[in-house]
């Protein structure tokens, strides 16, 4: 049995500073903790994206510290929020793959996973993943079809029905054209969106997992009515995914390290 924790949306800023209110920093040791706790056991950590709250030094270099607590082993990829530049400065070139991105691959007891970096700023909060990470995702998935794969990346790849939809992966169809080529996509795990959804895009399965920031309370557009409404920004829950996967299967349990849900700001979503 193949067994890995997902963490996303950690969204750490620099000593003395909170996110939202948040102490975001607070957040990701209780995450750690309750890891270290319950899942000593899995065979490593994906953190999916969004690392700093900027995408400045001083909060990758917090992260860093942070993330040490792990007993685990740790792979990292990026959101929107973050600067690549300035991850790759702090925490070495090697961490990208000939497509200069945050990509990489996972084998492990039969199975793949493979870790994108949808991170694009020129497209706002949206995500995008190059040409040349198209084409090395196509190789990725070519070279092992006769094994399970997962994905996990930090957008998620098709539209919720909520007022966020304007920051979904770009150019998911391309995205669901090659992913859709291998005959044993298992999962796509994505989050980004800070809520918990699961369902299937072209045949693909996917699911999203609420993170370690604030969560919504989404407005779905059946209910929105001709004018949008306030989007609740709750305090919890701090949510990660929990991957088990074999020959047969493959379950994604959400599991919450916070179990507090108040309302800390409402917002209007364009």
């Amino acid at each position: 049995m193949l067994k890995f924790i997902v963490l996303a949306d950690l969204h750490i800023v620099a000593e003395g500073s909170l996110s939202h209110g948040l102490d975001t920093t607070d957040r990701l040791n209780k995450a750690i903790d309750f890891v270290n706790t319950n899942h000593a056991d899995a065979d490593f950590v994906i953190v999916a994206g969004d690392l700093a709250d900027r995408g400045d030094l001083p909060a990758y270099q917090r992260f860093e510290k942070a993330i040490t607590r792990l007993e685990l082993p740790v792979h990292l990829t990026l959101g929107n929020h973050d600067d690549r530049t300035n991850f790759l400065s702090h925490f070495g070139p090697d961490l990208a793959a000939e497509t200069g991105n945050v990509d990489h691959v996972i084998d492990l007891k039969g199975q793949r996973i493979i870790v994108l970096d949808s991170s694009d700023r020129s497209v706002g909060g949206s995500g995008l993943l190059e040409t040349s990470q198209l084409a090395w995702l196509q190789a990725r998935l070519d070279e092992a079809r006769d094994v399970p794969v997962i994905i996990v990346l930090h957008h998620n790849i098709t539209r919720l029905h909520t007022q966020n939809d304007f920051i979904i992966l770009k150019d998911n169809a391309e995205f669901a054209g090659i992913v859709g080529s291998h005959p044993d996509i298992r999962q796509v795990i994505s989050g980004h969106v800070h809520m918990t959804t699961a369902g299937t895009y072209k045949g693909i399965p996917f699911c999203t997992l609420a993170g370690c920031h604030y969560s919504i309370d989404p407005t779905l557009e059946s209910r929105s009515g001709p004018r949008p409404s306030p989007v609740a920004r709750r305090e919890g829950p701090g949510e990660l995914a929990v991957v088990l996967s074999d020959g047969e299967a493959t379950v994604v349990h959400m599991e919450k390290f916070i179990d507090r849900h108040l309302v800390i700001a409402q917002e209007l979503f364009p």
